[in-house]
């Protein structure tokens, strides 16, 4: 690899002239809105940033890079907490423009760009009453969660994102363009399941889907914090033989700031509980009687709503802009002491906005072994998420050493498996890639050294390349 000292300037002249999409460099006037990313706290400067119009564009851009030693970035919605989509001193492969989503009707999948967020996907999918498991904030783009997991709203019933990737059309580190299915490239499109975006750039995603709407049962109840022990457990316990229909969450959080709340209510941190019916709205009003009547509530917002709105209802509360630090964490089993933990932990956020979830997992979740896809061992069914949000630069070391000692009183309720969605800043490295990736991480590393022996693509959850 040869390394060039090329003034910026002419870094995107040459690389502009290789492609039709468009070059940003540091002189630019949209350079400083195109490098941040949805996390307030990174803030790094790529040498350019390529905002390809095509896969032909992001395959010639993967070939500058490497022509010219660039570190490599990959966007796709800037969501990641990590701040992967874009590199100082490097090359950023912007994909915000691939934004495309065709529905093959036939096949009953949906097609979608690699710089597409879920809204673009249920704009197209949900009128048809069809859904794809996908995120629960809308803006969030559909690749890094896509090749990560993908923890929806219908989760239960359809299974992760990873579990509905039915092929991939994928630029490799080469240059070279594949695509990625049980037919084709077996290998790279089980690592992708799961692998996150270390094998390749995905230009266009194929998603399997299922029925779902118009309308669902949404379940949203808030209960005082002081009650946050006791609707646990109860929710725990409630959930414990629930139908794949219901997809359900404990939270604690403080209740938003609208017109639509009593005055008194605007802002009081809370415990919560809820979810979404996959399924009949008056068959999910039924099913979740019980979880509205864990404790006295201050307010239930429960009732049906149509899917595209309950599936963008989350982002207000989860713009661009503020300081996040997300640290998640599988919990093998919940016991009255993991309850007791989680509640004292709970109760010490440093900051109002931060978010403390348990998501609800098993189901069809569960029933997808080990080894089936790279996502690996499926057997935990709660994950706890500590989604540390603040404003204050000032603030950061509060809220950093909140959200890691709350995630090393969880570990011992864990196996000590992660969701790289929300990964923190990666800075436990290798040794969460191995703990998280378990028995398949051999073979994942070898079909990194197949597809990108050079680890060229290092910004994610980075496995090595083998070495023989």
């Amino acid at each position: 690899m040869t390394i060039h000292s090329t003034a910026p300037a002419d870094l995107a002249s040459a690389l502009a002239e290789l492609l039709a999409g468009e070059v940003i460099a540091p002189y630019h006037p949209e350079y400083e809105n195109a490098r941040r990313v949805w996390n307030g706290m990174i803030d790094k400067r790529p040498a350019a940033i390529a905002r390809c119009g095509d896969a032909d564009d992001v395959a010639a851009a993967v070939r500058f890079a490497t022509e010219h030693g660039l570190p490599l970035a990959v966007r796709g919605g800037g969501h990641n907490v990590a701040g992967t989509a874009v590199v100082d001193d490097g090359l950023v492969i912007d994909l915000s423009a691939m934004r495309g989503v065709h529905i093959d009707a036939s096949g009953r999948t949906v097609h979608v760009e690699g710089g597409a967020t879920w809204a673009d996907v249920d704009r197209v999918t949900a009128p048809l009453g069809l859904a794809t498991p996908g995120g629960v904030v809308s803006e969030t783009g559909v690749a890094g969660l896509a090749l990560s997991g993908g923890v929806s709203h219908q989760r239960r019933r359809d299974g992760m994102t990873v579990d509905n990737l039915v092929s991939a059309e994928v630029v490799l580190a080469d240059g070279r363009q594949v695509r990625a299915s049980a037919g084709e490239h077996q290998d790279l499109h089980w690592a992708l399941r799961g692998g996150g975006g270390n094998f390749g750039v995905v230009t266009s995603f194929e998603l399997r889907l299922h029925e779902l709407g118009p309308e669902v049962f949404a379940l949203n109840v808030a209960y005082q914090i002081e009650d946050a022990g006791r609707v646990l457990a109860g929710w725990r316990d409630a959930v414990a033989d629930a139908p794949d229909e219901l997809s359900t969450a404990w939270l604690v959080w403080s209740l938003p700031v609208v017109d639509e709340l009593p005055e008194q209510l605007r802002g009081l941190p809370y415990v919560g509980v809820a979810g979404m019916w996959a399924g009949d709205p008056d068959e999910g009003e039924r099913a979740t009687r019980a979880l509205r009547d864990l404790a006295r509530p201050l307010v239930d917002m429960s009732g049906r709503v149509e899917y595209l709105d309950f599936q963008r209802s989350l982002d207000p509360f989860f713009p661009a802009g503020p300081r996040r630090y997300w640290k998640a964490l599988y919990l093998d089993g919940f016991s009255d002491t993991a309850i007791d933990t989680t509640v004292d932990w709970s109760g010490r956020r440093p900051s109002n906005d931060t978010l403390i979830i348990i998501r609800h997992c098993g189901g069809a979740m569960a029933r997808i072994g080990a080894q089936e896809t790279a996502f690996g061992d499926r057997g935990s069914e709660w994950m706890l998420s500590i989604d540390s949000t603040w404003h204050d630069p000032a603030d950061d070391e509060t809220n950093l050493a909140y959200t890691r000692a709350f995630w090393e009183a969880a570990l011992p309720f864990s196996n000590g498996k992660t969701y790289f969605n929300f990964p923190g800043l990666l800075e436990e490295g290798d040794a969460a890639v191995r703990a998280t990736y378990g028995a398949n991480h051999l073979r994942l590393a070898r079909i990194k050294a197949a597809y990108d022996p050079g680890n060229r693509f290092r910004l994610n959850q980075n496995i090595r390349p083998a070495v023989d």
